[in-house]
């Protein structure tokens, strides 16, 4: 058996040992979750009884009510699948922009000094102050609200990627030298793999700013989605309603942030896994 084949086989070892860790762990924390939901639902209960305005400020059981109703007529599950389809289309472009913006800053000090005050200037600009320039530029369709997605998403990406680039250990670069690795293969096989961990980082923290985002964009125009059945409660007075659309907002982003989680959790260590080994950089 070759050394490759046993750093593989140790590797994977590691790998469902640590993953059947996380489950026990995972299962050990699912009572400790629960009551703390439950905490959650009773001091809600209680604050609506004490408001004493349940038009104003429904209860759970209002809400659940609202909610099984908003799913059942379908109205809930059309308004989400527009929201998710928004936020994955600006949540792909705009990671796939910013990894390569990050790429190329860290790579480069004469990229960094051009790229990071471009990076830093905008990141600090809200989606919600290019609204108005997204209509007039992009029209009200689904660009520009994609369009408001991608730009929340790119600059976290950015930056987490460039931190990551400059985070490789030298000692791995020399290694890769060593062995006679070309700049291109140095770059695919020990910058990029070992800037996985800042990426998806990053990533995840766009993915939170993306369903932030396309909410505020759909309030402020678009036909279907969680931001209308919003603006359409808050219009109707219809408070119950928008909590049903902010519950649905909440457990959406959960799920997607549980998923993107878990993925990383099976598959993210056979990238780096892949800079340990002499054929990688060879």
């Amino acid at each position: 058996m070759s050394a490759t084949t046993r750093a593989r086989t140790g590797d994977g070892a590691a790998n469902r040992t640590r993953r059947a860790a996380a489950r026990r762990a995972r299962l050990r924390g699912a009572p400790v979750a629960l009551a703390g939901i439950c905490v959650i639902l009773i001091g809600w209960e209680v604050v609506s009884r004490a408001y004493g305005k349940p038009m104003l400020f429904p209860g759970p059981a209002d809400t659940g009510s609202t909610l099984l109703d908003g799913l059942t007529s379908g109205n809930i599950p059309t308004a989400s699948v527009a929201s998710v389809m928004r936020v994955l289309s600006g949540l792909l472009a705009g990671s796939l922009a910013g990894v390569l913006l990050g790429l190329l800053s860290g790579s480069s000090r004469v990229l960094e000094a051009l790229l990071e005050p471009f990076i830093n200037v905008f990141r600090f600009i809200p989606p919600l102050a290019w609204f108005a320039p997204a209509l007039l530029w992009l029209g009200s369709g689904e660009t520009s609200k994609v369009a408001l997605i991608v730009y929340t998403s790119v600059f976290v990406v950015a930056v987490n990627t460039a931190a990551g680039v400059k985070a490789v250990p030298r000692d791995m670069i020399r290694m890769a030298r060593t062995y006679g690795a070309s700049p291109v293969r140095l770059f695919f096989a020990v910058r990029l793999p070992a800037s996985l961990p800042y990426i998806f980082s990053g990533v995840r923290i766009a993915l939170g700013n993306a369903f932030m985002t396309v909410v505020t964009a759909e309030m402020l125009g678009a036909e279907s989605g969680l931001g209308v059945l919003i603006t359409e409660g808050t219009a109707n007075t219809d408070v119950r309603g928008v909590f049903a659309a902010l519950i649905t907002l909440g457990a959406l982003g959960l799920c997607a942030d549980r998923a993107f989680v878990r993925l990383l959790r099976r598959y993210g260590g056979r990238f780096s896994a892949a800079t340990r080994e002499e054929g990688s950089i060879r």
